[in-house]
């Protein structure tokens, strides 16, 4: 499928880049051209950051309810273009069809949460100990934000930054990746089309230099967010504190653990553990790296795991209606190559796939790795594909210690039936979330890391402090 040339969204207008640099974007699934984006430069990033700094202006003195007013015609505009927008994202991240209806309901949902969740927040009153003032706790709206997103899920990481935002009465500046842009730049044309306010909705995107550091390093924005690898979240916080304090909520990677016990239900694990390795091809954040698994379940598990893999269709688009699509780039693919190949030369069995798909497009099997190390390299490193590594553990203690031993604190898993373990790992595991006998994510549940899984808390009415100034109003009575 074919869509054209896209504009930037600038000031309220598409247009297109100063230079007039356009990108191609290629499908991962064919590796074909479906489309070319205009390609921001500097000027473009000058005018962007003082079009959101006049729109703040505005948009943040506007009354609630003419803000809510224009959140619902975008979500209505959204779905009024439903189809478009999926066939976008399947293109342009060879998603799968079924998985295109979780980016674009993520949006659509956040939109109406935020719009919900602002309506509830009041001043908090603080009583005076001595009686002689009036204390009030205000919120107030931040200023301008910039958004850089991760390309695994388009729509659904732009819309955990566009809800909260519009909602407080920021202005926001949106940067997709280079991967997976056309989705973003189709919603600035919807905003285009219903007139949405100018400069409180910015979408660009061009190289690091041009966009990515003039962003961060000039005064104007308040808060940087990000969702992406905690290499990038590392580069922006010192590009952005060279120059101005600002605030930062970073969601970053993770490398998951994937506890089995041996009590546990056994198939729920292998089907869940199979889902989340496969899903999105293995490119998302939550997904397990490290399966941890009882040595007396384990070779059973292995089993479910590798059954499941291999009934796994790989492929793209609606005709072949795949259970897996591809991976994001050639990079990508290489990369996980270069995993397996060094694993295996470090001691991991190789116990199924391992292997590129020789067709067009990035694709790579799905694959298992067994290992007996718990220092092996492999369990260091964010795989962010349809890899999976298998440990055994024998004692509970030994799991949480494995599990622990990482930098990254973002998603864990455990299944077991016994309460007691249950409620002994939910306290012990160094992890931002920790998910028991299932997995459960909705714009309602706080989403956030610790440790180099980033602060900051994406979903959930907790993302709403994030884009807030609390203000202190002390009145003396009369």
């Amino acid at each position: 499928m074919q869509f054209g040339y896209k504009k930037l969204y600038l000031d309220g207008q598409l247009v297109d880049a100063a230079s007039g640099k356009t990108f191609d974007v290629v499908c991962p699934g064919d590796e074909t051209v479906i489309a070319s984006v205009a390609w921001a430069g500097k000027a473009d990033t000058a005018r962007a950051l003082e079009s959101a700094q006049n729109g703040f202006e505005t948009w943040s003195v506007l009354p609630l309810t003419a803000r809510l007013d224009w959140m619902d015609k975008l979500r209505n505009k959204i779905l009024e273009r439903r189809e478009y927008l999926r066939h976008a994202i399947s293109n342009e991240m060879g998603k799968v069809w079924a998985g295109t209806d979780e980016d674009l309901t993520s949006i659509t949902n956040s939109l109406q949460y935020y719009a919900d969740e602002i309506r509830k927040r009041g001043d908090i009153e603080i009583k005076d100990r001595e009686g002689t003032h009036r204390h009030r706790i205000v919120d107030q709206p931040l200023g301008v934000t910039v958004a850089f997103l991760a390309y695994n899920f388009p729509l659904l990481n732009l819309g955990f930054k566009l809800g909260p935002a519009l909602a407080t009465g920021c202005s926001i500046i949106i940067k997709p990746s280079e991967f997976s842009p056309l989705s973003a730049y189709i919603i600035g044309e919807l905003c285009h089309e219903i007139g949405f306010p100018a400069g409180v909705i910015t979408i660009l995107c061009g190289d690091v230099k041009e966009v990515g550091v003039p962003l961060c390093e000039s005064t104007i924005p308040k808060l940087i967010t990000m969702i992406g690898s905690t290499e990038t979240a590392q580069k922006l916080i010192q590009q952005s504190s060279a120059t101005s304090l600002k605030r930062f909520s970073m969601e970053c990677g993770g490398n998951a653990p994937f506890i089995v016990c041996e009590d546990a239900d056994l198939e729920a694990a292998i089907n869940l553990g199979a889902a989340l390795k496969t899903g999105n091809s293995g490119q998302i954040c939550v997904a397990p790296n490290r399966f941890l698994v009882h040595e007396s379940v384990i070779d059973d598990f292995t089993e479910g795991i590798r059954a499941k893999f291999a009934a796994t269709k790989t492929g793209f688009g609606e005709s072949e209606q795949p259970d897996m699509g591809p991976l994001t780039n050639q990079s990508s693919v290489d990369k996980i190559a270069e995993i397996v190949q060094e694993a295996r030369a470090q001691g991991a069995k190789l116990v199924f796939g391992g292997r590129a798909i020789d067709r067009p497009g990035y694709y790579f099997e799905p694959t298992i790795l067994r290992l007996d190390d718990a220092h092996a390299p492999v369990l260091q490193r964010e795989i962010f594909g349809p890899v999976a590594t298998i440990l055994p553990f024998f004692t509970r203690e030994e799991a949480i210690k494995i599990a622990n031993d990482t930098d990254g604190g973002l998603a864990s898993y455990v299944f077991t039936n016994d309460q007691g373990n249950a409620d002994h790992f939910a306290a012990r595991l160094e992890f931002g979330e920790v998910q028991i006998n299932g997995v459960k994510y909705d714009i309602y549940l706080p989403h956030g890391g610790i440790k180099n899984s980033g602060f900051g808390v994406d979903c959930s009415e907790y993302a709403l402090d994030d884009y807030l100034i609390r203000k202190r109003v002390s009145q003396a009575i009369s």
